[in-house]
């Protein structure tokens, strides 16, 4: 593919543990020429016919437990280019334990590599099932809105026969596909050990002519910013000056990322949670310039007037439709809340949801355990009014559920102490994503994304 990018991608692997993946990025880095000599030095071993060989997976795994133990626990980002693209790849953790990481990671990416491991299955039999990992990371490429997805069918180089296991391996790939409602950018066999299908193409292996992983990737779309939606803005850091020479910077100044939407001079904003109107007076990209700001870069923003405003506020697009909307400064015990007031921005304010959620704490999600929630730059008490259901991972059935194991998949139903602009995730990034975080360990419990 000979399209040229100017956006780096980012992408991750993921998949089952000892899939490969840290391998295969390993291989990546070396065949594009990226690694340095001594960092080669460093991997390369001699074996016992004093031939040199490179332990490419230690190209990537940067902890020393990750070393001693042979595995990935966090996630390695390395960055590589070729003549046509800059890539900033992610090797994500395939143990069940570490799938919090592997979210992480895949909230953020551009695409998405599944490895699937042909010497783990029953290659030989057309109807085989695929490892419960392999199904979880593909669903929570998904769910997060992964733009590309390839599977990527590893050690093939292995089997006995490559091209019958190729098949039946893809077949599976592609009734799990069509029944989860995924969409495969590509699948293809490789042999990360070896090279075949990586960087460069290795005719009729496993009876596959198509290109190989590297050029796939090289054609992917970057995603997307939300510049098309209403504005809102997420204030992260409120910068104050004492003095300054110049009266337009005497004025606090609002820093943030745009989530949606674009900032522009004259533009009229309403301030949430305070309901408060107020006018853009000027915007600062980036070095400090005056100009327009797009979604997913960052700014500062100056207003018309003084107004409290601090992190976790955003800023939002006004509508002319005025509509009935909850919000409050505070409820306590989560008592009922029926006291409208009147708002006019885009993103109308919500305190009851209903979410997808991938539980990651080690303590299992009960109904009416109260977290605290984390939206933008916002924090909310959240409460568990009820679990919904469940996804099976080795059925891919929802299930009713009175509770979420760690690593598990389902919808729940949350109420909040304090009203956020929330809107689906399925329509925002930015806007229809949370965490959940124990109000006691402090760590966090849930990814969660905003239903429609």
């Amino acid at each position: 593919m000979s399209t040229t990018h100017h956006n780096a991608l980012r992408f991750i692997t993921c998949g089952s543990v000892d899939d490969g993946k840290s391998t295969l990025i390993g291989r990546l880095l070396v065949d594009s020429k990226s690694v340095l000599q001594d960092q080669l030095a460093g991997v390369t071993r001699h074996n016992a016919s004093s031939k040199e060989e490179i332990d490419l997976a230690q190209l990537t795994d940067g902890l020393a437990a990750e070393r001693e133990q042979g595995i990935t626990i966090d996630v390695a980002w390395r960055y590589f280019s070729t003549a046509s693209r800059k890539f900033i790849i992610g090797d994500a953790p395939g143990h069940e334990q570490y799938t919090r990481n592997m979210v992480t990671a895949a909230s953020n990416a551009d695409a998405a590599v599944v490895l699937v491991d042909a010497t783990k299955l029953d290659w030989q039999n057309p109807e085989l099932q695929l490892l419960p990992q392999t199904k979880r990371h593909s669903l929570l490429v998904h769910l997060l809105r992964v733009p590309s997805l390839i599977f990527a069918i590893n050690k093939l180089d292995a089997v006995q026969d490559p091209t019958q296991a190729f098949q039946h391996i893809k077949g599976a790939l592609q009734r799990f596909a069509q029944a989860e409602h995924l969409i495969a950018t590509a699948i293809v066999p490789i042999s990360a050990l070896k090279g075949y299908n990586v960087v460069q193409a290795e005719a009729d292996f496993a009876g596959y002519n198509g290109p190989a992983l590297l050029p796939l990737l090289e054609g992917l779309p970057a995603t997307a910013a939300d510049t098309q939606l209403p504005l809102a803005f997420p204030v992260q850091w409120v910068e104050k000056f004492s003095s300054s020479a110049d009266t337009s910077k005497s004025r606090r100044v609002f820093w943030g990322r745009v989530a949606t939407g674009a900032l522009h001079a004259g533009q009229d904003v309403r301030i949430f949670p305070a309901n408060r109107p107020a006018r853009i007076v000027e915007v600062l990209n980036h070095v400090r310039h005056a100009e327009s700001v797009s979604a997913g870069n960052s700014a500062g923003v100056l207003l018309d007037q003084e107004v409290d405003i601090s992190r976790g506020d955003w800023l939002l697009a006004t509508t002319p439709t005025t509509e009935t909307v909850t919000t409050s400064e505070s409820i306590s015990a989560f008592d009922d809340f029926d006291t409208p007031t009147t708002a006019t921005h885009a993103w109308p304010a919500q305190r009851e949801i209903t979410a997808t959620i991938a539980w990651m704490d080690d303590e299992p999600a009960a109904v009416g355990r109260v977290y605290w929630a984390l939206h933008g730059h916002r924090w909310v008490k959240a409460k568990i009014r009820r679990i919904v259901q469940q996804l099976n991972i080795q059925t891919l059935q929802r299930e009713a559920a009175d509770h979420l194991a760690p690593n598990a998949i389902g919808t729940v139903e949350l109420v909040l102490q304090e009203a956020i602009p929330a809107a689906p995730y399925s329509q925002s990034r930015a806007l229809g994503a949370m965490i959940l975080v124990d109000t006691a360990s402090h760590k966090t419990a849930a990814a969660v994304l905003v239903n429609d």
